[in-house]
């Protein structure tokens, strides 16, 4: 199969990704947007708007050489760190459950911490490009980096947004096992953070319930776990088949955030495992299309940007598949194209469109 190929299925599997996600977007809000909002097809036509801006956004992230943002790399990074901090400015963000993690644009909504998750794969792949022969240094090749992905992971903290953190960084140290970071710093700095990541999540209430809640979910059948509980029981219902779409009952106020986190668990009731089973098969496709374009990239940086781009949809569509199964602590990170979620989604099809772009180069 020759690059040309390999491009046309990326393309095709992510179309068919973002279809699947405006089909169960609607199945899964329609009940909740005429509850609250007074127009089922309420969230879908906000997602429709963002697919529109994502539909802009891919025809530039193809357009452009893919070198340009090896240029803008340190400004990207400044700019979503400038970002981070007007998050904490009265009067401009959204607030939601105590955390300050988006900025109104009329109708829609920003969220800044996919633009830093976005950048520090960009200047990490700059970065580690530009220092390959010292690149098993700790002090020259590792620890520049380090303090910089800890700079940005500090300012998303403390919206706070404990998941961002864990993702930004995992797809950073992905990057620098790739990249030929020697094995032991790195786990010398994971091993290092395991007594800061318990005190971030223990000395958190809610973060603490949401760990006791994945370890015993029926201990607290009304409170802590009750999302887990509901989307069990989603899964669970839909059995080989599925209930038949449209037709799922935990999305009837039943199961909190059924478009957004638990999207997955919708689709296994009204699906079944049939439906599953075609979700996950497509994310590997998809998987397997953008590998083949790093590894055939044409220099080191196309290689890392589209690795580290490959590796936010990867880890992204794991948890939130583990989370709907409880094989994962409860955390909102969105399902990759299919999910309702403005900012991710818009910078999902960004991915997909670098990635094209990588694979086109010459």
């Amino acid at each position: 199969m020759n690059m040309r190929d390999t491009r046309i299925n990326l393309a095709a599997v992510s179309i068919i990704l973002v279809c699947i996600g405006i089909v169960m977007i609607y199945s899964t809000s329609a009940i909740y947007a005429l509850e609250n909002q007074g127009d089922s097809a309420y969230y879908l036509k906000r997602h429709l708007a963002y697919v529109f801006i994502g539909l802009i956004c891919v025809f530039f992230a193809m357009k452009v050489d893919y070198h340009y943002f090896r240029k803008i790399a340190k400004p990207l990074l400044m700019a979503s760190a400038v970002l981070l901090v007007l998050l904490f400015v009265p009067g401009i963000t959204r607030q939601v459950g105590g955390a300050r993690r988006w900025f109104r644009l009329g109708s829609l909504s920003f969220q800044p911490s996919e633009l830093a998750k976005f950048a520090m794969v960009v200047y990490a792949a700059d970065f580690l490009s530009r220092k390959k022969d010292v690149i098993t240094s700790f002090l020259y090749g590792f620890l520049p980096i380090l303090l910089v992905m800890g700079s940005v992971c500090l300012l998303i903290i403390v919206q706070p947004d404990l998941g961002t953190v864990l993702t930004i960084t995992s797809i950073c140290f992905l990057m620098f096992f790739v990249a030929g970071v020697k094995l032991t710093h790195i786990l010398s700095f994971v091993l290092g953070s395991l007594p800061l990541l318990y005190i971030l999540v223990f000395s958190v209430s809610y973060r603490r319930r949401r760990i006791l809640a994945f370890l015993d979910p029926w201990s607290d059948p009304q409170g802590t776990g009750f999302q887990i509980i509901q989307s069990l029981v989603a899964v669970g219902s839909g059995g080989f088949t599925g209930l038949g779409l449209g037709h799922g009952r935990q999305k009837l106020l039943y199961l909190p955030a059924a478009y957004t986190d638990f999207i997955f668990s919708i689709i296994g009731e009204e699906l079944g495992f049939i439906g599953t089973s075609a979700i996950i098969m497509l994310v590997i496709f998809l998987l397997l299309q953008a590998t083949k374009i790093s590894l055939k990239a044409k220099d080191s940086f196309g290689q890392l940007l589209s690795f580290g781009l490959i590796s936010c949809l990867m880890i992204e569509a794991i948890v939130n598949m583990g989370v709907a199964i409880s094989i994962f602590p409860t955390k909102g990170l969105p399902f990759p194209f299919i999910s309702y979620g403005g900012t991710s989604l818009v910078f999902n099809m960004i991915y997909v469109g670098l990635i094209l772009n990588v694979g086109r180069a010459k």
